[in-house]
């Protein structure tokens, strides 16, 4: 699903750009893709610098999508914003939810991404993130199933899990969800929070993290926060800066190369 245009409008007119994004394009088994990419201003040979995916909503576009801004909540980071293709159903574009669907054409996208963005940049390892809206936050829970030693955390956005999505092992996570939502309707999401919350072994009534945000400690060592707002289908105002600061405070212990 989309993001509501005046959320939009709200968010571009309340940052400033300060990097110019470019377009990078792979070819994935004989199909063009692209995406929407942002890097650090500051390019010192010995940074290693976070990536941070960002999948937009079924029927959106790279280009409303970059609007949320997660680039300039993150300035120190390679911020992505990938275009999903068009799907089987209704021909809108969006993102695979299963494994296997599609021909697997995400996740291997996923995979010539990073494959890339590490022959570009001097990329952190440790520290690659996966956030997405919706279709795009759905996604985002598979490469939590599927891509588990890739990512060091994930934050999805207005999202369910699909009984065929087995989380794969203790990762942090934040999940944002509205009560009101009939898109993805809330129970849908309370079941993905409890599903994230088993697999990281996080087990108590939490504790308060602020705003309509709870955040549970885990025996693994992976956090499980929620933020769980009054509203529906929407991605929340501060949503970009909240998911930036929950990104900088995970890593993997032992990045795989």
């Amino acid at each position: 699903m989309t993001i509501p245009q005046f959320l939009v409008t709200i968010l571009a007119t309340q940052v400033a750009v300060l990097a110019q994004p470019k377009v990078m394009i792979w070819t994935v088994d004989g199909v063009k893709r692209e995406a929407i990419v942002y890097a650090p201003l500051s390019k010192s040979s010995r940074a290693r610098v976070p990536v941070v995916l960002a999948f937009h909503g079924h029927g959106d576009t790279a280009g409303n999508y970059q609007g949320v801004a997660i680039h300039e909540n993150w300035q120190q980071a390679v911020v992505v914003y990938p275009q999903g293709l068009n799907s089987t159903s209704d021909g809108a574009p969006g993102w695979q939810v299963e494994k296997g669907k599609d021909g697997d054409r995400d996740l291997k996208l996923v995979d010539q991404m990073l494959a890339s963005l590490r022959e570009q940049f001097s990329v952190d390892d440790s520290r690659i993130y996966a956030t997405g809206f919706s279709n795009g936050a759905n996604f985002t829970y598979l490469l939590w199933a599927e891509r588990p030693h890739v990512f060091a955390a994930y934050a999805p956005v207005a999202a369910r899990i699909l009984p065929s999505v087995h989380l794969a092992g203790p990762k942090p996570v934040l999940h944002i969800g509205g009560t009101a939502d009939r898109q993805i309707p809330f129970a849908a999401q309370k079941d993905a929070m409890e599903a994230a919350k088993r697999a990281n072994g996080a087990a108590g009534a939490g504790a308060p993290c602020g705003p309509y945000c709870t955040l549970y400690e885990s025996s693994s060592g992976a956090p499980v926060m929620t933020v769980i707002h009054p509203g529906g289908h929407v991605y929340p105002q501060e949503t970009s800066r909240m998911i930036a600061e929950f990104f900088k405070k995970q890593s993997l212990a032992a990045a795989p190369r």
